[in-house]
């Protein structure tokens, strides 16, 4: 048994960066009136593994002023081949339902902020 041992939990405020797919992408992304990052990923892809706790922070840090979504390439290779997505990880910004920048490979959270300040 431990003495003076204390367990403190506190709840934090989570935002779920959810999937995108074919179905919902014109509803979600496309005409969405807050500018949306979208994060195009493969589960087998070790770079996307690395930059998905940022895209997290990302989500937490923007709500309110960022959505942000992520597109499994294996499962809609159609959304990552209509915007020219080559190699993941691929971020995009999108405003006003068109593609306004994209950030290739596994970069450093600031790389991602500073994209996506020029939108907001």
């Amino acid at each position: 048994m431990l003495r003076g041992a204390r367990v403190v939990c506190q709840a934090q405020e989570v935002a779920q960066v959810l999937p995108v797919t074919d179905a919902d992408w014109q509803s979600l992304v496309l005409q969405s009136e807050l500018p949306v990052l979208v994060d195009f990923w493969a589960p087998w892809c070790g770079p996307c593994r690395m930059i998905d706790p940022i895209i997290d922070e990302l989500a937490k840090e923007y709500k309110g002023k960022l959505t942000c979504y992520k597109v499994n390439t294996d499962e809609s290779p159609s959304i990552a081949s209509r915007y020219g997505v080559r190699s993941i990880p691929t971020v995009i910004i999108f405003k006003d339902g068109e593609k306004k920048d994209a950030v290739i490979g596994a970069v450093p959270k600031s790389t991602l902020c500073t994209s996506i300040d020029k939108f907001l």
